[in-house]
């Protein structure tokens, strides 16, 4: 393996209903929602790299009551080597570590919904980082 993960950690979370009108639609309507999931990356020095996973959802419509919801999950990663190529690199951020860390981030999410009274949030348990990367490639 060419790197490590050595820790990670909720760098920033939003879970907020503004209203119970936008509550109890939303335990009716979850499904004009969709989930959006973000990756970045920041380098914190040499050969030690912050990789930042994001999930979120949004309303379909424009018209719909929105609710608030986002987690940012970073993971501190170690390079083995100083001297890997950019793609190699790249991979590391957009795919495995996001595919290595990506239940706790769900687990996490689907938690606060669940706390929530929200008993039927449906979010995917594996998402084919491989696949999201191909389609980004390509565009």
């Amino acid at each position: 393996m060419n790197y490590k993960i050595i820790g990670k950690y909720i760098k920033d979370l939003n879970f907020s209903i503004p209203n119970p009108k936008t509550f109890f639609l939303l335990s009716k309507n979850i499904s004009s929602y969709k989930i959006n999931i973000d990756i970045k990356s920041n380098q914190v020095k040499q050969n030690f790299i912050e990789v930042f996973t994001s999930l979120s959802l949004t309303p379909v419509k424009e018209d719909f009551e929105r609710i608030n919801t986002k987690i940012v999950f970073a993971t501190l990663v170690e390079l083995s080597n100083e001297k890997m190529e950019k793609q190699e690199i790249e991979k590391i951020v957009l795919i495995e570590v996001p595919t290595k860390i990506y239940s706790d981030l769900r687990n996490i999410f689907v938690s606060l919904f669940e706390s929530s009274g929200f008993k039927d949030i449906k979010i995917s348990e594996n998402i084919d980082f491989q696949e999201l990367y191909k389609m980004r490639k390509t565009q």
